[in-house]
């Protein structure tokens, strides 16, 4: 490890790894990732996972790599849109639940009912009584989907202020990144404190032990990416399972805490 390295981690910083490392070990737990879907293929099994973040937090590429190598007959992303008229008149949850998975299924989405306790509580997109109906309800809601079978894994991928803004800049000079730009970019960084706030009061008020969340320090790419990914198949059963590669770097992903809200770990 390099002098570099060891005054990072000295000074509470998470570590680096090399592109060579993070290929490599990213290969081996895909090759894992497929033995995940062996198993819950043969056993029937129904597995959630919610990715939820600020913008730029790196929910597509943590994504991207889980759906990688897998059967796209049984994995299927959700990433919905804007509501619709008749989206908004309806119950809250009811435009999620036709993509929840059935059996044999791996169902990723790419931020879920939680926009009520982000984005649409920030911007204005939800009246008060609205977000604390939702609040209200979540609990409830995912609890039935865990009694139903559901395997439920929720992760809130937390990144810096410096690091949203470099990232959100780059998405403006990279051609290949001109789909990842919308309206909301540019508030993200002006409403900074605002999102701090929401993020803190939904891991606060939605916590629940039956679907807990699970943080993840995201400022490294390659780092959150590989952790993510060690952290879900830590957390599901499979045969044959690559016990020491699937051990997360709890300096990276850890399990929400109120003392979360208040010893720095979760950006400001």
């Amino acid at each position: 490890m390099s002098k570099k390295s060891d005054e990072k981690q000295a000074s509470g910083h998470t570590p680096s790894i090399s592109k060579k490392a993070y290929k490599d070990t990213l290969r081996k737990l895909q090759v894992e990732l497929v033995k995940l879907q062996r198993h819950f293929i043969r056993c029937n099994d129904k597995i959630l996972i919610i990715l939820e973040g600020r913008d730029a937090s790196g929910k597509d590429g943590t994504i991207k790599r889980i759906v990688q190598h897998l059967s796209p007959r049984e994995t299927r992303v959700v990433a919905l849109g804007k509501p619709s008229d008749r989206d908004r008149t309806s119950w809250y949850f009811q435009r999620y639940v036709p993509y929840l998975p059935a059996a044999q299924e791996l169902v990723l989405f790419n931020r879920s009912w939680y926009n009520r306790a982000g984005v649409e509580r920030v911007m204005g997109f939800c009246t008060k009584a609205e977000h604390e109906e939702f609040i209200g309800s979540v609990v409830d809601f995912e609890s039935m989907l865990v009694r139903s079978g559901v395997k439920l894994l929720k992760y809130y991928l937390d990144i810096s202020k410096a690091e949203q803004k470099k990232r959100l800049d780059l998405r403006k000079s990279d051609p290949l990144k001109q789909w990842k730009i919308s309206p909301i970019d540019d508030q993200a960084l002006k409403y900074w404190k605002a999102y701090s706030a929401a993020r803190n009061e939904m891991l606060a008020r939605t916590y629940n032990p039956t679907a807990p969340w699970t943080l993840v320090r995201a400022d490294d790419k390659r780092l959150a990416r590989l952790n993510v990914i060690k952290d879900v198949l830590s957390r599901l059963h499979y045969a044959d399972k690559d016990e020491r590669l699937i051990r997360p770097d709890p300096r990276i992903v850890f399990a929400y805490d109120v003392s979360n809200l208040e010893n720095g770990q979760l950006a400001k």
